[in-house]
């Protein structure tokens, strides 16, 4: 095993850093609580598993032709003004969804959520990428995950208790906490946006989408991210809730509890995958992550046991959160300190949200059509494709 030589003393953490880490923890509480509803909010509709699907995957379609967008304003504006815009689009546009009134409706108000999520989530890569020591990439990037599966382990398990006081109420409520997470940025991070190099333009060169494509550790992020984007950010949350609504009886607050423990399975992974990514390099966290979270996945479309289900949602969430420390600090490593990385960490979401977006639709089909024991399996495939794209994938010194 490769081991990267580190400095004797870690760098302390940025303060911007740390008020990125707050803010996603109550970004990912919020979402956490209309996760395992969503879906079935959707099928109250009357509509089948693939179009329930597709409202998880209307919000990724957004997200990817949006990006490149968000590349170009986190370049031009700088990252806060663009993460608080983009908060503030996605908590209107839920509350919006609380409001809906039929599938359409929903649909449209889900979509326009994806405007402000990319906005969001590119500048908060960009300034991660930009301010975190490489010495402690991984670390960061496993802190920040953390904050976010943290909400997530909250969430998901209150979310499908609520289900029984009716679909709408979560969506007030994730609305009502995006509001609180852009008051947290605006309040504390916005101060900082005219002090130094740290001003409202961004004067380092841009590194180009095509100047990235050159690097084979970022070729290799964009195809484990989009096996990442299809199994836990598509299927994960847009099928599960519905196998277990299936399969097993008070469905909805299995899958609740499922998501959450997904969520535990990446917050144990996450206290040690941030430090090994850090000393052993990159390549063979994701290469161990992404293929154990990969072969449970497939695992939890041919079980009809509860405690079957639920062993297999830890698992893949440990899976997972291994490898996202990673991939992430691989991109972050690409760009390096020296660049400004907006437009190649729009690339890098694209893929992840091309993954989220064919995920659902492809493996709703399947599972309308065969079964969700296929739409597993031809999951699990996916994900050992991206596996797949770092075995050849050289480690180097962080820069």
């Amino acid at each position: 095993m490769t081991t990267l030589p580190t400095s004797p003393a870690a760098p302390p953490i940025p303060r911007e850093i740390k008020v990125l880490i707050a803010a996603a923890f109550v970004i990912a509480l919020g979402f956490g609580l209309i996760a395992p509803i969503l879906p079935q909010f959707a099928k109250s509709f009357d509509v089948g598993v693939a179009a329930a699907g597709f409202i998880v995957s209307v919000f990724a379609l957004t997200r990817l032709a949006f990006a490149p967008v968000s590349g170009r304003l986190t370049t031009a504006l700088s990252e806060p003004p663009v993460y608080v815009g983009g908060v503030l689009i996605v908590a209107v546009s839920t509350i919006m969804c609380g409001f809906a009134q039929d599938y359409v409706q929903l649909l449209v108000f889900r979509a326009a959520g994806g405007l402000g999520s990319t906005m969001f989530t590119v500048s908060a890569m960009s300034l991660i990428a930009r301010l975190a020591p490489p010495e402690i990439r991984g670390r960061i990037s496993g802190y920040y995950a953390g904050s976010f599966l943290i909400g997530n382990i909250v969430g998901p398990v209150v979310g499908g208790f609520l289900a029984v006081f009716g679909y709408r109420l979560p969506f007030f409520i994730y609305g009502g906490a995006l509001v609180i997470a852009a008051a947290i940025v605006y309040l504390s991070l916005l101060r900082v946006r005219t002090s130094g190099q740290r001003g409202p333009r961004d004067a380092r060169p841009a590194m180009g989408f095509a100047t990235a494509l050159k690097d084979p550790v970022y070729r290799a992020a964009l195809v484990s991210g989009f096996a990442n984007g299809w199994s836990n950010f598509g299927v994960r949350v847009a099928l599960v809730p519905l196998f277990a609504a299936q399969v097993f009886d008070d469905g909805a607050a299995l899958a609740g509890l499922s998501l959450g423990l997904f969520a535990i399975g990446n917050a144990v992974a996450l206290t040690i995958a941030g430090r090994v990514t850090d000393r052993h390099g990159r390549r063979m966290p994701v290469l161990v992550g992404l293929t154990v979270g990969s072969v449970a996945m497939a695992g939890i479309g041919l079980t009809d046991h509860e405690v079957l289900f639920i062993t297999l949602s830890i698992i893949a969430g440990a899976g997972i959160g291994f490898m996202n420390p990673a991939q992430q600090a691989a991109v972050a490593d690409t760009i390096g300190r020296e660049h400004n990385g907006g437009k190649v960490m729009a690339g890098f979401q694209m893929a992840t949200d091309g993954g989220a977006i064919l995920g659902p639709v492809v493996a709703g089909l399947i599972a309308d059509h065969w079964g969700f024991g296929w739409a597993f399996a031809i999951t699990g495939i996916v994900g050992l494709a991206g596996a797949a794209a770092w075995v050849r994938v050289a480690e180097r010194q962080q820069r």
